[in-house]
């Protein structure tokens, strides 16, 4: 099959580099010359944005999929409508890119997500009461487009564009979860992962899987799975990132029609990863086993603040001699500050010697220039 991703980034690098072991052809749309696919896929240099880019590159496809959702899900139905698959479809693409759909969808679906309000671009009619969180309606990503407003006067950071307003949660561990759908209807589910974020850089540091959950929680995050997966009525593999309260309860905060930062640990820790998984569902064959075979972790290598230019990365030779490590590059050759340029996945027989690991990992690393 000729498989079309939109997005050359290190997704679609690794969902290729899985991919490899069977019989297709990639082909990859990325604005930037040197993106990580450009060396793996029949690559394109383009703006996956533009209606007409979108439409031209998808007309001869078998497929076309996406490994970044600030896409044109308008050329996407328009593919649609030529008899191209689209996986997920444009509709949901369309939904989950605009963070107020989004909101409007759990609403609608009666998704547990947190108290919301629209705001259009004016201050003046705010009803939400401090403290909140303010999200761009569109283009936020890596903690980007989302600040926390909790005094009056944060209020005069506020951003003026359409945006949503959503209460702060009183967070006792922020959780995600992977889940998939072919287009049989088959679906599976991974472990459910903790992710612990830099409180710097706003992003995701580490994960660590499994967690240990009391039985009510579990029974709260299946059934925000199941309704998601009903409402959503496509085929696709969708991270749904969720906070647990201190209260016990768990909220949906937001999802990504993709593969995601949260699953890169089922790369040596499960069964099968979620590049094997979304591979599945994208030429829809039956769905892998997604089972957790041992504690993993995943630490991502980020450029070191004050360091900007061809990337070195300090400290590896000595990550390479720990047993049950594996990194992963992205293939990028400049670094920035915050920019993120690999990850590495460790393994253990504990919780605590999966985090005692990665803290170890993480003091032995810098990504520098």
């Amino acid at each position: 099959m000729k498989i079309g991703i939109l997005g050359g980034g290190q997704l679609g690098r690794m969902l290729i580099q899985e991919a490899l072991k069977y019989d297709d052809e990639f082909y990859t749309l990325d604005p930037a010359s040197d993106a990580p696919c450009h060396n793996i896929s029949y690559f394109t240099q383009g703006n996956f944005n533009d209606y007409d880019t979108v439409l031209e590159f998808g007309k001869d496809k078998d497929v076309v999929t996406i490994e970044i959702e600030h896409v044109n899900a308008d050329a996407l139905a328009e593919l649609e409508n030529q008899g191209i698959k689209v996986v997920p479809n444009s509709q949901i693409i369309k939904t989950i890119q605009q963070k107020i759909l989004q909101k409007k969808f759990y609403e609608e679906n009666n998704i547990p997500s947190p108290e919301f309000e629209i705001m259009d671009g004016s201050s003046d009619e705010i009803k939400m009461p401090l403290p909140f969180v303010q999200k761009m309606n569109t283009g936020g990503y890596d903690g980007k487009g989302v600040q926390v407003i909790r005094t009056n006067e944060d209020m005069k950071n506020l951003w003026t564009q359409d945006s949503v307003l959503e209460k702060l949660v009183d967070i006792d561990k922020e959780l995600s979860v992977i889940v998939a759908r072919n287009e049989n209807g088959e679906t599976q589910t991974f472990p459910v992962t903790e992710m612990v974020a830099d409180p710097k850089l706003n992003l995701l540091d580490f994960n660590i899987c499994p967690v240990h959950l009391t039985e009510e929680i579990e029974e709260q995050i299946d059934s925000i799975t199941e309704k998601f997966l009903a409402a959503v009525n496509s085929p696709g593999l969708f991270a749904i990132e969720l906070f647990l309260d201190k209260e016990g309860k768990v909220w949906v905060n937001e999802t990504a029609p993709r593969l995601h930062n949260s699953g890169h640990q089922s790369q040596e820790g499960n069964a099968n990863s979620q590049f094997e998984q979304m591979y599945r569902v994208v030429k829809n064959l039956p769905l892998a086993d997604t089972d957790a075979i041992i504690y993993s972790g995943m630490l991502n290598l980020v450029g070191a603040e004050g360091f900007s230019g061809k990337v070195i990365y300090e400290g590896m030779e000595d990550v390479l001699k720990l047993p049950e490590t594996y990194v992963h590059l992205y293939g990028k050759t400049e670094t920035k500050p915050g920019r993120k340029m690999g990850h590495i996945n460790v393994l253990a027989d504990s919780r605590e010697e999966l985090i005692e690991k990665l803290i170890q990992v993480k003091a032995m690393v810098r990504v520098i220039a």
